[in-house]
């Protein structure tokens, strides 16, 4: 009865609010009347990261855990400060707790100290209100952390949670925390926090990560002003970890200007500042913000010291452009004009070969005009084999040029891909060339639409990470209508010429097998 006149005390005002929440379900507030749970200060820390609460780091004090019900509302504190830091409701009772072992989650998490529920208030921080029930499991809890100090290289100094007011933002740190709690809790549990968390939080971690480790080990105060844009893309990228890909757009800021605006009003990391029209840059970076000091650069023999080479991917091979040669097979028509030279039908030939099979046989037949030598007599084979039905008795000769341009056009046609250290592929017909084109989507948005880079031997996922590297906008990759083994890939924007940029820079294509480049967006001129 005590505590409870402490919690609420008597003829003061309680209210219960109903609030609904964005998908509509409705929600009570509860006061202050709620179980708490005491827990560790990484764990704490872990919990202020959007985590649920894990019962391995909860602290069972020496009159055993409280009773609690599937659903009870529950308060986290930390030892030695019963100042609450988070609230949730219990995923379990505690008779199930302490069945399992205290293993799994205890805790579904709502609301944590500096998240974003409690920035809309005066961002103040919770009272340190010392717990004489913890006085027991203090010293045990002192052990460990003096071994912790001793194991601790540098002998930097952690955080203390029972001075919230004063440590920085626990969302900055939870990227360093969260390795050291896979170690504790994912050993004891089985379970990797990275699954606990859906995929648009794993971005946002990613983008803080990279965020930090950009401004602590790439971005030189000689560089300043920087545009956030060649931020991103210089540096940014250059920090993303090997194996997996930065996309702000899978983000919940989903835009750059968003996450930066973010990081300098809550965080007051950097600060951004619109210089000319639309475009902004960074102009101030505190050094000293006391969250990027404590940042420590992940080990990862995967990130690049130097800038990204835009759009190679961890173990890809140099790309060099196949070597093509245009073929010509012998049809079922031009068949006896090649008999002598034992040629049959499809048999593949050089134009230079084409040339000199046609040549020994105006000769052997000694049909070399005597009066004009530029001319070649036609006979009945070459007047079945290259003549029309309407020609046959209107054309008694033929130019060399007109006879060798005849031959060519008359067989069919094929072509030649020789890639560095394989093989020749011969394919029959002309060779499709890399198809861009540009399509309107919905309100007047425009998306360009690459296809037939497999003939070319281009991945297309490592041109669509090239493009989106080098334009800031999203691709995707869709399956050709009618083909099996072929993708489209489709970016936002009209982004012709960066893609022509592309492939005629980076991946050398030569600029007739790209079709499409007068797509480009044009820019307006003056009015002759």
């Amino acid at each position: 009865v005590e505590d409870l006149s402490e919690l609420v005390p008597n003829k003061e005002e309680l209210n219960v609010v109903k609030i609904y929440a964005h998908k509509g379900d409705a929600k009570c507030l509860y006061p202050t009347g709620r179980v708490t749970v005491k827990c560790e200060i990484l764990t704490v820390q872990y919990v202020l990261g959007r985590y649920d609460l894990m019962l391995p780091g909860v602290v069972v004090p020496l009159s055993g855990i409280p009773e609690v019900k599937k659903g009870d509302c529950c308060a986290v504190k930390v030892v030695s400060n019963r100042a609450p830091m988070a609230v949730g409701t219990a995923t379990m009772s505690s008779a199930e707790m302490r069945s399992l072992g205290m293993k799994g989650r205890g805790v579904s998490v709502l609301h944590t100290y500096m998240d974003s529920l409690w920035a809309f208030g005066d961002k103040s921080g919770p009272p340190s209100i010392p717990d004489v029930d913890t006085e027991g499991v203090e010293a045990t809890y002192e052990e460990e952390e003096e071994d912790d100090d001793e194991a601790t290289e540098g002998g930097e100094e952690e955080p203390c949670p029972n001075r919230v007011p004063d440590a920085p933002c626990p969302g900055i740190q939870e990227l360093s925390l969260a390795d050291r709690e896979e170690g504790e809790h994912g050993k004891e549990e089985g379970e990797d926090p990275e699954d606990l968390r859906s995929p648009q939080e794993q971005m946002d971690a990613l983008l803080l990560q990279c965020f930090l480790q950009a401004l602590k080990s790439k971005v030189k105060k000689s560089e300043l002003p920087l545009l956030t844009s060649s931020f991103l893309r210089i540096h940014m990228f250059s920090c993303c970890p090997s194996g997996k890909q930065l996309d702000i757009k899978k983000s919940s800021y989903k835009k750059l200007s968003k996450f930066l605006q973010c990081m300098q009003q809550q965080h007051s990391l950097v600060r951004v500042k619109e210089l000319s029209k639309g475009v902004e840059s960074i102009v101030e970076v505190d050094w000293k913000n006391p969250e990027l000091r404590s940042f420590r650069t992940p080990k990862d023999p995967g990130i690049e010291e130097a800038s990204v080479e835009v759009g190679r991917a961890e173990g890809e091979k140099p790309y060099h452009p196949p070597e093509i040669t245009t073929l010509y097979s012998v049809s079922s028509r031009l068949e006896p004009l090649f008999q002598d030279a034992k040629k049959r039908k499809g048999t593949v030939l050089q134009p230079a070969e084409v040339r000199a099979i046609i040549t020994d046989y105006v000769k052997r037949n000694e049909l070399v005009d005597e009066n004009n030598k530029n001319y070649v007599i036609i006979n009945p084979i070459l007047c079945d084999c290259l003549l029309e039905k309407s020609e046959y008795q209107e054309v008694e000769a033929l130019k060399w040029d007109d006879l060798f341009s005849r031959t060519l056009y008359k067989m069919q046609h094929c072509h030649q891909l020789v890639f560095p250290g394989q093989p020749p592929i011969v394919k029959k017909g002309h060779i499709e060339p890399i198809d861009i084109s540009v399509a309107s989507r919905g309100s007047n948005k425009k998306v360009t639409m690459i296809k037939n880079l497999e003939v070319y031997g281009l991945d297309p996922m490592a041109v669509s990470v090239a493009l989106q590297h080098r334009v800031q906008a999203s691709s995707a990759l869709n399956p050709v209508p009618g083909s099996k083994d072929r993708v489209l890939v489709q970016i936002q924007g009209n982004q012709v010429q960066q893609v022509c940029k592309l492939l005629l820079d980076k991946y050398q294509i030569p600029c007739k097998y790209i079709q499409g480049l007068d797509n480009k967006v044009q820019k307006p001129g003056r009015k002759k």
